[in-house]
C-alpha cells in the first residue's frame, strides 16, 4: 500500500504486509538500538494484523485488506524540551480519539456530499451520527468503527528526542474498519465506514486525515503546557464526546459498576459520572456502554 497522502503527514511511515500487533512492533523500534530512527510521530501501518490486542487484554483479528491497524509514536515535550507533565498523558488516548472522530466524521461528509446529487436536503453526514464514547472508541451511529490502545513506555525511550530529556513516549494504536461486511463484523455493535457510506473509502486519505489531526492536537497541547483547558483540547473533545450527557453503565476495575449520567470531563481528562444517589464520580478507567430506554 503507497500512502502517499499519509507519508507527507509524519517524519516515518512504515506500512507492514502483515503484523502480529502494529503497537508491539513499534515499541520494539521504540526501543531497539535504532531508536534515534524513530521520532515523534513516526507510523507503523498494516493492512493485515493477526494479533491485535485492546483494552482489558481483549484480542482481535480481522480480514485481510479490510481494516487498518495504525500506531503512532509520541515523544512529547513542552517547548524548550522540558519534560512533559506526568498529568498530561492522561489527555493523549481522548487526543486521539478526536483526531480520528474528526477523520471519520469529514470521510462521512465527503461520502455523503458525493451521494447527495439527488437528495432535496442533506446535513452533510447522510443522517449518520460520528461521535467519540469515551475515553476512545468511535462510533457511527452508535457503532463502534474505531477502536483506540495507548501504551506508556519506559522513560529510556525518549532517548530519541531532540533533547533526550527522557520523558516517557507513548505508542498510540487505532484499529479502523474500512470494509467490512456484515459477516466480517468482530461484534454486532461494530460497523465499517464501507456499510455506513456505502462507498469505498480512501484509505490513505483517511488515515492521513487522522495523523496530520493527531500531532497538530498533540503539537498544541503541548505548547499550553499539557493544559487541556488553555489549548482548546478540553473544548474540543468535550463537544465530540457522545458520552457526555448520556446515562451510562461503566464497569470499573475490579468488576464494580458505576451508573448514572456523564456530566463532563475533569481537568485530567476523567468522565465524572453523577450517581443515582446525587454523588459525582471521577472515573479514570473504565468500560463505559450508553445506555437507551
Amino acid at each position: 500500500m503507497d500512502l502517499p497522502l499519509s507519508r507527507a503527514a509524519v517524519p516515518r511511515l512504515e506500512f507492514l504486509a502483515t503484523a502480529g500487533s502494529t503497537n508491539d512492533e513499534l515499541r520494539t523500534a521504540a526501543n531497539g538500538a535504532d531508536a534515534a530512527a524513530w521520532p515523534h510521530g513516526a507510523v507503523i501501518v498494516t493492512d493485515d494484523q493477526t494479533s491485535g490486542r485492546g483494552r482489558l487484554g481483549r484480542t482481535w483479528s480481522a480480514p485481510t485488506g479490510k481494516t487498518l491497524a495504525i500506531s503512532v509514536l509520541l515523544r512529547p515535550e513542552l517547548p524548550g524540551g522540558a519534560p512533559f507533565p506526568s498529568e498530561g498523558y492522561g489527555w493523549i488516548p481522548l487526543i486521539a480519539g478526536a483526531a480520528m472522530t474528526e477523520a471519520v466524521r469529514r470521510a462521512v461528509e465527503g461520502a455523503a456530499s458525493a451521494r447527495a446529487d439527488d437528495a432535496e436536503e442533506d446535513d452533510g453526514t447522510g443522517g449518520v451520527e460520528v461521535e467519540l464514547k469515551w475515553p476512545n472508541d468511535v462510533l457511527v451511529s452508535g457503532y463502534k468503527v474505531c477502536g483506540i490502545l495507548s501504551e506508556l513506555l519506559p522513560p529510556s525511550t525518549g532517548s530519541a528526542s531532540s533533547t533526550g530529556s527522557g520523558t516517557p513516549a507513548v505508542v498510540v494504536g487505532a484499529g479502523l474498519n474500512l470494509t467490512l461486511d456484515e459477516h466480517d463484523l468482530p461484534t454486532l455493535t461494530s460497523t465499517s465506514l464501507l456499510l455506513v457510506t456505502g462507498v469505498q473509502p480512501d484509505a490513505d486519505r483517511v488515515l492521513a486525515d487522522y495523523l496530520g489531526t493527531f500531532l497538530s492536537l498533540v503539537r498544541a497541547f503541548a505548547e499550553h503546557g499539557a493544559d487541556a483547558a488553555a489549548s482548546g483540547i478540553a473544548d474540543r473533545v468535550s463537544s465530540l464526546c457522545g458520552t457526555l450527557g448520556a446515562e451510562v453503565r461503566v464497569e470499573l476495575p475490579g468488576g464494580h459498576e458505576l451508573l448514572g449520567v456523564a456530566e463532563r470531563l475533569d481537568a485530567d481528562g476523567r468522565l465524572l459520572v453523577r450517581d443515582r444517589n446525587g454523588e459525582a464520580q471521577a472515573v479514570a478507567a473504565g468500560d463505559v456502554t450508553h445506555l437507551r430506554y
